[in-house]
C-alpha cells in the first residue's frame, strides 16, 4: 500500500532514480510507502479491500510537501526525498492500514519518504543526495493504492482507496 506521487513529479523522480543506476527504477512507481511489500493469501483479498476502504474512510485529503534529500545510510543504502509536510497524516494513515489483517512487524520504524536511489554504488548515492538537496514538490493526497507485484516483476496499482470526510 502506498501513496502515489502524482505527475509531473512521479516521472521526474523515476527518471532520476534510473539515472542513478537503480535497477528497480522502472519497476516501482514513485510513491510514499504505507505498508511494505506483504505477501497475502489471494482468498483474503476481499477482506483486505474492505479493511483498506474503512481505513481510507477515516482520513481526509491532505497536502504533502516533498523537500530536500535524506538518507538511511549507513543502516541502509538508500537516498530519498524528504516528506516535510504531511508526515503526521502519513503516520496516522500507516497506523490505520497496518492493523487487523495487515498487522505486521516492520524491519525499521515507519518513516515516510520517497526513494530516489537504493542499493546503488556509494558515489551514486552521494550524487543523488547532493542533487536533490533543493528538490521541492507540493501536492494534494486524495487517497492511496493497493499494489500488486506482477509476473514481470513490476508493481502496478490494483485498486485505489479515496479518503472520506474523516473524523469529526
Amino acid at each position: 500500500m502506498s501513496i502515489a506521487v502524482p505527475e509531473p513529479w512521479a516521472t521526474e523522480i523515476q527518471d532520476a532514480r534510473a539515472d542513478y543506476g537503480d535497477p528497480l527504477a522502472r519497476a516501482i512507481p514513485t510513491h510514499i510507502t504505507l505498508l511494505p511489500p506483504t505477501e497475502v493469501d489471494t482468498g483474503a483479498l476481499g477482506r483486505i479491500e474492505e479493511h483498506l476502504s474503512a481505513a481510507a474512510a477515516g482520513h481526509r485529503p491532505f497536502r504533502v510537501l516533498l523537500r530536500g534529500s535524506g538518507s538511511f545510510r549507513p543502516v541502509s543504502p538508500v537516498v530519498f526525498v524528504r516528506v516535510e509536510a504531511g508526515v503526521r497524516e502519513c503516520r496516522e494513515l500507516e497506523a490505520s492500514v497496518r492493523r487487523g489483517l495487515l498487522a505486521r512487524e516492520l524491519s525499521f520504524p515507519y518513516h515516510p519518504h520517497v526513494t530516489v536511489a537504493h542499493g546503488v554504488d556509494p558515489a551514486a548515492l552521494d550524487k543523488a543526495f547532493a542533487d536533490l538537496r533543493g528538490y521541492r514538490a507540493d501536492f494534494e493526497v486524495p487517497g492511496f493504492s493497493l499494489y500488486r507485484f506482477g509476473a514481470d516483476e513490476v508493481w502496478r496499482p490494483l485498486r485505489c482507496f479515496t479518503f472520506g470526510p474523516g473524523p469529526g
